[in-house]
């Protein structure tokens, strides 16, 4: 873990459905892509009478049109309604190597860190089961439980993040309740490109990464590896372990050491103007240390590592041209993942625990598809888009039976973007999902089935505006974890749980108020039924006369605004700001807070190019605090207080195809928590070497 070991991908085994996917990409003769441009301060443009079959649009280099899910009428400069873009400029400028940090920078989205060492993105209030993510267009979520750790997905192979929310599309697929968020890769533009990034950092951090590409015309290759390794991180001043019997008395966090690999590869035909077919893979391989909890809990102290964190997609993309009017999208995908869960009983981490809990073994696969008809038709773009998707979850122990689950997803929706005048856009969607648990261990199986819609006005005000209203309902299905789960002993299952149910409403307005500035606002209104909550019922299943169990009785309401403005002030400054309000009521007990969002959040930067070779970057993290789970008192919560954290790096370029920076965040090495008793990292200093070609 500690000593240097540059990243040698894996050898990939031909399975069936590879050999599958491989037959496609060569049989394949025909496809369109949909084209997407990010908001540009300097020109921003609305799109108009744009043709859903549009041909192939390359016009924002090194972006993976294929991997977008988009529908063209009601964009403005490429990006819909309530939907962020987190470009690869803006990645490298502030930093971000994980996907968490980086979509942390947008309005209406928050970071948590949990107790299992995850990282945990809330949009609008909507965790990651209810806000998936895809890559590509595919879904990466865990089918266990819906969640991913966005620590363990880096960003050096990524083109760029969108974070769509309330009326995202239904094209997405099924569980989008809060929005979706999907990861999009490079695509070479030249007959050969790439680049490549070292550096070095507090905590014994080292990053390796390099990505090739290579364009002909008729075909392309696009790969990546990368390597981000680190020994623990710093404390910010004034941390107290709080423990009877303290773990973390030096100025490092213990067992906070990890290490992450990938490797990610693509390969296109683009045989005309219309056409792409894309087969891609991409493995990541984790490992990590879990921090022991420094609160002044006594109980329940856990010293766990996780040997092991890895994934592993396949997946097939392809659009093909049917005619003048019409176009068909194929994805089909393979996706497995594992983890191990080793638990040790003091902080030496010597001895290792042997129940029936632990160690823990998961072993989750999916495989899918989904096909999607966009038709031109007079005055409408249509899109009817159908998903297949089957989960696999198998947990293991030595001292306890291997447990395997089976879900199997169908999902349908229509979405009809319908041109009322020239500045006037009205879209439309509907959508049926169901989802019936085949195979599981010892409970009954089940089945279930929600629908969602949604209906978007858009209207350009100028050429440099436009205004937007959204209503839409939409849900989450219930997770084999909030089903079948019995918590260690103390839950009882409930194979009847239904889906949960949202309804959004949203008024915002978007485009360039004056010179050199990009603005984006909104207010948002969400009511979610159906909530699942932990409930206490008789039972003598579990130790003593109750359990708890997973229930839909919760009902919430969440609602703000968010402020987004970027600003070019000359030839030399940018600056920029996000502000999001969010309130957030638990509407079936308000005595109870909804946990882990803050109810005032900013982000802010600013960068000064005195010269071609030198720039400047500065940024501010800020928050008003949150309240977050505590087992300290009979409340069983408590709040955080806010804080300020602000970053600086200094970046040289002595070539236009090299750049030497150096930095740091958190410069005041502020104390602070995500939640109680972990805390987050203290000053740390950097410097990264990056050459592009």
């Amino acid at each position: 873990m500690n000593r240097f070991s540059p990243v040698i991908p894996s050898r990939i085994r031909l399975t069936p459905l590879a050999a599958c996917l491989s037959a496609a990409l060569l049989l394949a003769c025909h496809a369109p892509v949909a084209s997407a441009q990010s908001p540009a301060p300097e020109q921003p443009r609305v799109q108009s009478g744009k043709k859903a079959t549009a041909p192939r649009n390359d016009a924002k280099p090194g972006v993976f049109e294929l991997g977008t899910i988009v529908v063209s009428g009601a964009q403005l400069d490429g990006h819909a309604p309530s939907e962020n873009v987190v470009t690869r400029q803006d990645i490298e400028r502030y930093n971000r190597n994980t996907v968490g940090d980086a979509v942390n920078t947008t309005a209406g989205v928050n970071l948590s860190h949990n107790s299992r060492n995850e990282d945990i993105v809330y949009v609008r209030g909507f965790d990651v089961r209810q806000v998936p993510v895809f890559l590509d267009g595919i879904p990466q979520y865990v089918p266990y439980d819906g969640y991913i750790d966005f620590g363990r997905f880096t960003t050096f192979d990524l083109a760029e993040i969108r974070v769509a929310k309330g009326a995202a599309s239904l094209l997405y697929g099924p569980n989008i309740m809060g929005g979706a968020i999907n990861l999009v890769t490079r695509k070479p533009v030249k007959a050969f490109e790439g680049d490549a990034r070292v550096g070095v950092g507090s905590g014994s951090e080292r990053q390796v990464a390099a990505n090739v590409g290579s364009n002909q015309g008729s075909w392309y290759f696009q790969a990546g590896a990368s390597w981000l390794d680190a020994d623990n991180f710093p404390l910010g001043n004034g941390f107290r372990d709080k423990k009877k019997v303290p773990t973390d008395t030096g100025g490092h966090r213990e067992n906070a050491d990890r290490t992450d690999k990938r490797v990610s590869f693509k390969i296109g035909l683009t045989p005309n103007d219309t056409d792409e077919y894309a087969l891609g893979y991409v493995k990541q391989d984790g490992e990590k240390g879990n921090p022991v909890y420094a609160g002044d809990v006594k109980s329940g102290i856990r010293y766990w590592r996780w040997p092991y964190w890895d994934k592993e997609s396949l997946y097939f993309i392809s659009n093909t041209q049917l005619g003048a009017d019409h176009a068909l999208k194929f994805r089909l995908y393979g996706d497995k993942y594992s983890n191990g869960l080793d638990a040790y009983t003091d902080g030496t981490y010597a001895q290792q625990l042997n129940n029936q809990s632990f160690p823990s073994y998961y072993a989750d696969k999916t495989r899918g598809a989904s096909a999607e008809l966009v038709s031109n038709l007079d005055r409408h773009e249509l899109h009817v888009a159908v998903h297949y998707k089957e989960d696999i979850h198998v947990e293991s122990n030595p001292s306890s039976p291997t447990k395997r689950y089976r879900d199997v997803t169908v999902s349908a929706a229509v979405e009809d973007i319908i041109t009322l005048a020239d500045a006037t856009r009205l879209r439309l969607g509907a959508g049926y999902d169901q989802r019936e648990a085949r195979e599981v261990y010892y409970w009954p199986t089940g089945k279930t089935h929600t629908t969602n819609g949604l209906a978007e006005l858009t209207h350009n005000l100028s050429d440099n505006g436009q205004v937007f209203f959204s209503v839409a309902r939409k849900s989450r299905f219930p997770t084999i974890k909030d089903r079948y789960s019995a918590r260690m002993g103390t839950a009882l299952p409930n194979p009847d749980l239904k889906p949960e149910q949202a309804s959004h409403v949203e008024l915002g307005w978007r485009g360039t108020p004056w010179t050199g500035a990009w603005l984006e606002t909104a207010l948002f209104y969400s009511h979610i039924n159906n909530l699942i909550q932990n409930n206490l019922v008789l039972s003598d299943a579990c130790s003593g006369i109750t359990c708890n169990q997973a229930q839909n009785i919760g009902k919430a309401r969440h609602r703000g605004a968010e402020v987004s403005l970027e600003q070019r002030l000359g030839e030399q400054w940018r600056i920029g700001v996000n502000y999001t309000y969010l309130n957030r009521d638990n509407l079936s007990n308000h005595a109870v807070p909804l946990l882990d969002t803050p109810t005032n959040k900013l982000f802010a930067h600013a960068s000064w190019n005195p010269s071609e070779q030198w720039e400047i970057v500065a940024t501010l993290d800020a928050e008003s605090g949150r309240r977050v789970s505590y087992a300290g008192s009979s409340a069983l919560y408590r709040g955080l207080s806010g804080f300020a954290t602000t970053g600086a790096k200094v970046v040289w370029k002595p070539r236009r195809d090299l750049a030497l920076e150096a930095g740091g965040r958190n410069l005041g090495d502020k104390n602070y928590e995500l939640s109680d008793g972990f805390p987050m990292p203290g000053r740390t200093w950097f410097a990264n070497a990056h050459y592009s070609f």
